[in-house]
């Protein structure tokens, strides 16, 4: 199945980032598999601000980003994604709205995946900087952002092989329990 096939290739590649321009019909289906995310009651709270051009993605990573974030100065898209709280659903005191954007955005970096697409999570951007420089209205929570861009050379595949063989992750018995928290399966 290509789905499974794109979470297992999936990584962060923040350090290998072309500039070559992205064809804005691969932007749209990008954006198009965030938008089919679930979403708690269907309100469908993400909305994204799709950054290009060198001048403004450089302004950003100037005065908005810090720390590693930095690096998605190399890509020619930036994605922002952004909820306005009110706009979603809130069950004793849980915002389901921060849960809807990743879903959203989980959607959005397996998308990038199966296009050959480098994708990266960033969190380190001064948000308040970042909705002056992009007219994001105040009520607008900026959530997380991703550089889009193609890894350079290489295909996706060949730039991920690294990355993927370093990769680790916890041993199933460590996160999954069954019928009671703490309870194994039976072996």
């Amino acid at each position: 199945m290509e789905t499974l096939e794109a979470i297992r290739k999936r990584c962060s590649l923040k350090n290998q980032l072309s500039g070559k321009e992205i064809n804005p019909e691969l932007i749209e289906t990008i954006l198009g598999a965030a938008r089919l995310a679930p979403s708690a009651r269907n309100t469908q709270p993400w909305r994204f601000v799709v950054v290009q051009g060198k001048d403004t993605i450089k302004k950003l990573t100037e005065t908005a980003f810090f720390g590693p974030a930095v690096v998605v100065g190399d890509a020619p898209v930036i994605i922002f994604v952004c909820a306005r709280p009110d706009d979603d659903v809130t069950v004793e005191e849980k915002e389901y709205y921060l849960f809807d954007l990743g879903l959203a955005v989980e959607n959005m970096l397996l998308a990038a995946t199966d296009l050959g697409l480098a994708t990266h999570l960033v969190a380190s951007f001064n948000e308040a900087e970042v909705k002056r420089l992009l007219n994001i209205p105040e009520d607008v929570r900026v959530v997380i952002a991703t550089p889009l861009a193609y890894p350079p050379g290489a295909s996706y595949d060949e730039a991920a092989e690294e990355k993927l063989s370093q990769r680790s992750r916890k041993d199933m018995r460590e996160i999954a329990y069954f019928n009671k928290w703490g309870e194994q399966a039976a072996e």
